[in-house]
């Protein structure tokens, strides 16, 4: 009967057995006779104080009984024992289909979450006889269970199920009590008995025989033995310490061959079951003649040990019967008895004549642990005589049998981000021998990252110890060892591959910080810049990196995707648009590499372009007449001796160094006359005093060209008209020496410049004054540009602040502009060429 908790009310639970019928606590009083017995005793001493409840005064009557209220907490209380763990019985033999228990309900899982949480049910070793229906929960019989066959005839028969759920793992344990049937009929060895007796034989003689064979246990396999009905014998059965009764035919009357050669009795075994079964054995009695004595061995039953490892030939006793006969009547002959069966005759073997038994076949104590052997001793007379005598051999266990190791399941591949604790694989030892050479121990080596946890008797889960790097260690080959406490220790080993499952932990990152690049202006729309690249050490789509720019502005609010692209996957610079020195000089941008693991995670790099000036721009030069403020050619007095300043050229380039520094000169030297210009300063002057006959005016082409390669260039022409009067020329610049000089504002900024000289990087700051002035009517004023030159045979032009100024020409200035020459920068292609330095450039300020 399956006994399964329905909870209808806390105090009162309700049964149901396995034909669906509900009982109330009413009903229920067989029910703790069953289960609990004590509690029984306890109902009915309630159900006697409320009978005499006169006897209880304390009781209230419109409150409940005595009987009931004790009633009801014993139930409770049998309610609760019974719930400590999910253990079903039922019945062998049960059909499929036969309801065993509503598994989910007593587990505590809900029905709905079976399926989603994976859930599966293992029965170790004992073949698929459960199943559990998934749409309800409940614990159904899969195939018939016959208890004879799995469990022999031990005391206790129980499947052992392992319920196993994901998401968390949990580990339910579920035993099934196989309860015995009254199956099996008793069996006799033999359908028909043979026993020759003497008809001299006294009476009262005794003739043992051998009992049926119940293979059900209990009180199933208790038997009891009758005899037909006969005037010659008696059926005397006595009860052994084992509960197996031995049964004796006795003779109550003397034979006599000669009215009666034959008896035939039928031998009737019946078992206590319910039915009970019976088993029957027809015993033909063979009258003999006159042989008087019976072979007698000196004890009725032997009891012997023997290894289970004993090799064959090994004596392990020798019988000995005598006979009171004198001549042939004495002489014995040994052999088995006719219920001896075949097990026996294989394992061992007994000499006729002197009686000794000795190991004929292999011993195994994990299959038979006793042997009874029936020996018979028989005489030689003419009328042989029969004695006999049992022989209990029992088998002793040695550490025969190595564990046996198995991996129920495996939860892999482990990720790498898995918390301690995490269960890997199932692992079930057993072993065959008993006592301590049965007792396993499961180990793996040290060192590892996992660890070995005993959760149900021979059950062992494999957990993660600690947490694991897959780009560290990819796989781990854990060995696990089951080895048994016999002696010697026997062993066994079980691989397992543990893979460790990779996860997004890694970002891709750069092999340097800064990457440095000289691109050369005007470069073509397109072209590439440079590449870079970035690692990640994760694998598959964690490790797959694409690259992007991280917008900003550059400027006025241009992004600085406008300038350049990357491509996704190579990490390529492309520049989009032409690159123009004069309004960006540096363009400093960071790229990201970011993978596609989920979520994702990037890196990022820095990377500094710098654009490398192209001589792309001719000098432009001022207006003539622009100095004085207003158009015509120069005056000249013809009283001006050599070195007279006459004028000057204005001149200026927008691009830098080399490229933007100027050289004035006469395009036609024969031209120029008695007036010469200034190398690098542009002013126009006298080479000798003037005279009537260089004419009343003089036209002068001056060409402006750069230090670029190639030299771009333009031209200035120069009207000089030659007077007499002095006071008729306004520009003279000996007119703004004195006390009327105007006021002149000066505006200072710094100039950096980087020289090279013979090899070594000199830092020049450059004070450059701007002049703001205020025009008058002997200062001539006009736009220019400031240019910083750092001078030397050895050096040249790193770097110069280029700013529009007003600039101021008197008397006193200088013949000279302070120059820079620029280092000799690395050779760059119009790609440009990739660096890992850092360069120190000025803003438009001045400031680095």
């Amino acid at each position: 009967m399956v006994r399964q908790k329905i909870k209808t009310s806390p105090l009162l639970p309700v049964y149901a057995d396995n034909q669906g019928f509900r009982r109330t606590s009413n009903t229920v009083a067989l029910e703790l006779n069953y289960q609990f017995p004590f509690l029984y005793d306890l109902y009915d001493l309630a159900v006697y104080s409320k009978k005499s409840a006169s006897a209880m005064p304390l009781l209230r009557r419109d409150s409940l009984g005595t009987g009931q209220l004790l009633r009801l907490v014993l139930l409770h209380t049998a309610w609760e024992v019974g719930s400590g763990q999910v253990r079903y019985s039922l019945p062998e033999e049960s059909k499929h289909g036969t309801f065993v228990g509503r598994l989910a309900q007593d587990l505590g899982l809900e029905v709905s979450q079976l399926v989603p949480r994976m859930f599966r049910m293992v029965s170790k070793g004992r073949g698929d006889y459960f199943e559990v229906n998934l749409q309800s929960g409940v614990l159904f019989v899969n195939s018939p269970v016959d208890r004879e066959e799995v469990c022999g005839q031990g005391p206790l028969c129980a499947i052992d199920l392992e319920v196993i759920v994901d998401k968390p793992l949990r580990i339910f344990h579920v035993e099934v009590e196989i309860q015995d049937i009254n199956d099996n009929a008793p069996v006799f060895p033999v359908t028909e008995l043979n026993l020759f007796i003497s008809e001299s034989t006294l009476l009262g003689s005794r003739f043992p025989l051998e009992g049926a064979f119940d293979t059900d246990i209990g009180t199933n396999s208790l038997l009891t033995y009758k005899l037909s009905s006969n005037e010659y014998f008696t059926l005397d059965v006595q009860v052994r310490n084992d509960h197996n009764n031995l049964a004796e035919l006795v003779l109550k009357k003397a034979l006599d061959r000669e009215e009666t050669p034959e008896h035939r009795l039928l031998f009737t075994a019946t078992d206590r079951g319910k039915p009970e079964l019976t088993g029957t054995v027809q015993l033909v009695i063979t009258v003999l003649d006159a042989n008087d004595n019976a072979p007698v061995f000196n004890q009725s039953v032997y009891e012997v040990t023997v290894l289970e490892n004993t090799a064959n030939g090994t004596l392990v006793i020798k019988l000995n019967a005598t006979d009171l006969d004198e001549g042939t009547n004495k002489n014995i002959s040994y052999a088995f008895g006719n219920f001896v069966p075949p097990i026996v005759r294989a394992a061992f073997n007994l000499n006729s004549d002197t009686g000794e038994i000795r190991v004929k076949g292999d011993l195994d104590y994990d299959h038979v642990q006793l042997y009874e052997i029936r020996v018979e001793a028989q005489d030689k007379g003419h009328q042989p005589m029969t004695g006999q005598c049992s022989v209990l051999l029992h088998v002793l266990d040695v550490n025969d049998n190595a564990p046996e190791l198995a991996v129920t399941s495996l939860f892999l591949p482990v990720p790498e981000d898995a918390p301690p604790g995490t269960v890997v694989a199932l692992i079930t030892v057993s072993d065959r021998d008993s006592g301590d050479n049965g007792k396993v121990t499961c180990s793996i080596p040290p060192d590892l990252p996992f660890q070995l946890v005993s959760t149900f008797k021979n059950y062992h889960s494999l957990v993660l110890a600690e947490a694991v790097d897959r780009e560290r260690v990819s796989e781990y080959k854990i060995l696990v060892t089951a080895r048994d406490e016999g002696a010697p220790s026997l062993s066994a080993s079980s691989s397992i591959l543990v893979p460790i499952a990779d996860v997004n932990d890694n970002a891709p990152a750069f092999p340097q910080p800064v990457y440095t690049v000289f691109v050369k202006e005007n470069n073509r729309p397109g072209a590439h810049l440079l590449s870079v690249s970035a690692s990640d050490p994760d694998v598959r789509e964690n490790a797959f990196v694409s690259y992007s720019v991280v917008e900003r502005s550059v400027g006025e609010q241009q992004p600085v995707s406008s300038y350049i692209s990357v491509h996704s996957e190579s990490g390529h610079i492309y520049g989009l648009q032409p690159f123009d020195y004069e309004e960006l000089q540096v363009l400093q941008f960071q790229v990201s590499a970011r993978d596609a693991g989920f979520p994702s995670l990037c890196g990022n790099v820095t990377v500094q372009l710098f654009v490398l000036d192209e001589n792309d721009n001719a000098p432009a030069v001022s207006p003539p007449g622009s100095g004085r403020g207003s158009p015509g050619p120069e005056l000249v007095p013809l009283s001006a001796g050599a070195g007279h300043v006459v004028g000057k050229i204005r001149a200026v380039d927008a691009d830098s160094g080399y490229n933007a520094w100027l050289r004035y000169e006469v395009q036609e030297a024969g031209a120029a006359g008695p007036f010469r210009v200034g190398v690098y300063s542009g002013e126009i002057s006298t080479t000798r005093a003037l005279e009537e006959a260089d004419g009343p005016s003089q036209r002068l082409v001056i060409l402006v060209k750069d230090h670029g390669e190639p030299a771009l260039s333009a031209t200035a022409t120069v009207s000089l008209s030659l007077v007499e009067s002095p006071q008729a020329v306004k520009w003279d610049s000996r007119q703004r020496v004195g006390s009327e000089r105007p006021l002149v504002d000066m505006n200072v900024s710094l100039t950096i410049a980087i020289c090279s000289l013979s090899g070594l990087f000199v830092l020049v700051i450059v004070a450059y004054v701007g002049l703001s002035c205020h025009p008058g009517p002997e200062v001539m004023c006009g736009p220019g540009k400031a240019t910083v030159v750092c001078s030397s045979e050895v050096g040249s032009w790193s770097y110069s602040q280029r700013q529009s100024r007003n600039l101021c020409v008197w008397e006193g200035t200088a013949k000279n502009d302070l120059m820079v020459f620029s280092p000799n920068f690395p050779q760059s292609s119009e790609n440009g060429e990739a660096g890992k330095g850092q360069i120190l450039t000025p803003n438009v300020s001045g400031q680095t």
